[in-house]
């Protein structure tokens, strides 16, 4: 029998607020309702899902996904535009990482069009809300059953 795949899902700042944040562009869903849809989409799959204020904590659940995850998906929030230290823990995983966003970023201001995180990324899934979660645990499965 195939070994259950493990998939981390990293929250950024401020993702804590969701459904009360500026919900014309973030939506009204929870980040636990999003949880259960990524619990959902995974049909089985061990989702390890955190949030956190914190960058260093971030670059730390990074490395920690580096011993036990078969694919990374973050949503850094607005620590994508800023972060060098999440670009290099990102660089240190050899399993799929897709970079997450609610909104679409390069149709919002300037400052938001760089991303730190793109270049370390497998992939971006950006624009389509919280069913952005489910399309990223989606491909995340898909990319663990193409490794060898």
């Amino acid at each position: 029998m195939a070994e259950t795949p493990v998939i981390h899902v990293l929250n950024g700042p401020n993702l804590n607020l969701l459904g009360v944040r500026e919900p014309h562009i973030y939506g009204h869903e929870t980040l636990a309702d999003i949880e259960q849809r990524c619990v959902k989409a995974g049909g089985g799959a061990k989702i390890v899902f955190r949030q956190t204020n914190h960058e260093g904590v971030l670059v730390d659940w990074i490395q920690e996904a580096r011993e036990g995850a078969h694919a990374l998906i973050l949503n850094p929030a607005a620590y994508g535009h800023t972060s060098v230290a999440l670009h290099d823990a990102l660089k240190t995983l050899s399993i799929p990482v897709i970079e997450l966003h609610l909104s679409n970023p390069a149709a919002r201001e300037a400052f938001r069009h760089h991303s730190y995180v793109s270049s370390a990324a497998t992939g971006v899934i950006a624009g389509f809300g919280a069913n952005g979660y489910e399309l990223a645990v989606q491909a995340a499965l898909n990319l663990i059953r193409e490794r060898p």
